[in-house]
């Protein structure tokens, strides 16, 4: 107890020597001015412009930065929106036509060979053929409400055939839902599947190359090639 009033009067006393400095400091420095206004005056006006054109620049900068965001967030919209109108036409197509469309999008970006299956117990190869290097490629197309999700289940079945029963190098499976369920995905990526949601696909659909979707689904990129026979 004794020791905190000794601090407050260590602090009480430090204020009141700092309140006479600032007594006798604040005139002096008037005084001073005055004295040598002819040397003062040039440097304050060159403060005060300095110190003016920051401000102007640093708004300026800040008017920058925020027409860039709002830029950016425009474009985004108009993206998604793009996106959206693209997949309208995908959204009316049977699941018969929908993987032929998803055929037709892998002859586009230079595949051969590919085949469209079009029939049920095909063991998740709806679509098959090969990437401009040789590579195998088997595509699963789920043709879903943009609501759903793809579960575990649908990539487990996938994930059993894609390469025992297809040989696939690249493994795709392309739906036109928005999301992969977390265990589906986590399921995608340690097995090496390409992952293409709806958003990844409207990509497609307006004229991104498969070459460079292949990558975005993390590290289930489908580079592993099989030893030639």
């Amino acid at each position: 107890m004794a020791a905190r009033r000794g601090r407050l009067r260590l602090k009480k006393r430090t204020r009141r020597q700092l309140r006479g400095l600032g007594v006798v400091a604040v005139p002096a420095a008037g005084v001073w001015t005055a004295g040598n206004w002819s040397t003062v005056w040039p440097v304050l006006v060159v403060a005060i412009a300095v110190a003016m054109s920051g401000g102007a620049g640093w708004a300026v900068l800040r008017a920058h930065w925020r027409a860039v965001r709002q830029d950016r967030a425009w474009r985004e919209q108009e993206e998604a929106r793009a996106r959206e109108l693209s997949m309208a036409e995908v959204d009316a197509l049977s699941w018969q036509e929908f993987e032929t469309y998803i055929a037709q999008l892998c002859r586009r970006d230079g595949c051969t060979d590919v085949v469209v299956s079009g029939k049920s117990g095909d063991l998740g190869a709806d679509v098959v053929g090969h990437l401009a290097d040789g590579r195998k490629l088997v595509v699963q197309c789920k043709k879903y409400a943009p609501h759903r999700s793809v579960s575990s289940q649908d990539m487990q079945k996938f994930v059993g055939t894609a390469r025992l029963e297809h040989g696939a190098d690249v493994a795709l499976f392309v739906t036109t839902c928005r999301t992969f369920t977390k265990a589906a995905q986590g399921l995608a990526l340690r097995q090496d599947i390409v992952a293409l949601h709806r958003d990844l696909l409207g990509s497609w659909v307006k004229g991104a190359h498969l070459e460079t979707l292949i990558p975005l689904n993390g590290s289930g990129d489908g580079t592993r090639r099989r030893s030639s026979a």
